[in-house]
């Protein structure tokens, strides 16, 4: 499985684990996920972790451009935590994207990224 997920102590705190290459079946799991999450708890924010991740199948692209586009201003804060240049600059890349606050952390700040989402 390509995503992991797991609601943490915070009320909207939503932490997802990426690996591999992401296919739309990943979506069919995390989306409906997410809104339910969205429907009981408000504005969400999530640490998005990734783990030996190599991007997205083609069909899985076309269904994330579609979250973010269902989803622009569902997001309060994004902590995308990595390990590799891209995955840094792909937080930049998404920041058109979402009205989030989004901030790139490297793995070794694991720590740094959780405390950033839990504060007010």
């Amino acid at each position: 499985m390509s995503i992991q997920m797991s609601e943490l102590r915070m009320k909207n705190f939503l932490a997802v684990r990426v690996s591999g290459k992401l296919a739309r079946e990943d979506y069919r799991q995390f989306v409906p996920e997410f809104e339910r999450l969205l429907r009981d708890k408000g504005k969400i924010r999530v640490l998005l972790e990734m783990v030996d991740f190599h991007g997205w199948q083609p069909g899985a692209l076309w269904e994330d451009l579609k979250f973010d586009v269902a989803h622009f201003s569902h997001l309060e804060r994004l902590a995308m935590v990595g390990d590799r240049s891209w995955e840094k600059g792909m937080s930049v890349f998404c920041k058109p994207f979402t009205t989030a606050e989004i901030r790139y952390f490297d793995r070794r700040d694991m720590a740094k990224a959780r405390a950033w989402l839990e504060q007010d």
